[in-house]
């Protein structure tokens, strides 16, 4: 029977271990300049954070073709999920 100390290290790795491997989430600005959840990365954000498309499938990167133009922190969220991907494999 797992007692209070063993559930607290249980969660502790599965908490880390998940934040770890989640990608970021990318975003867009929407007409009322607000921020709003995108489908996916366009292909211009992809490409100034120095990723292919088929890169970006392996490492679980939501990718949306049809969006145009580029929003720079998603630019930056990309560069160091990548830099922590390639520190951590």
């Amino acid at each position: 029977m797992w007692n209070r100390r063993d559930w607290d290290d249980f969660f502790g790795i599965v908490m880390k271990r998940s934040r770890m491997q989640r990608p970021p989430r990318p975003l867009d600005r929407s007409h009322r300049n607000r921020l709003v959840p995108a489908e996916g990365y366009s292909l211009a954000e992809l490409d100034d954070a120095g990723l292919s498309i088929e890169q970006a499938e392996i490492l679980g990167l939501p990718v949306d073709a049809g969006r145009v133009g580029s929003y720079g922190p998603n630019i930056t969220n990309l560069r160091d999920y990548i830099r922590a991907t390639r520190t951590r494999l």
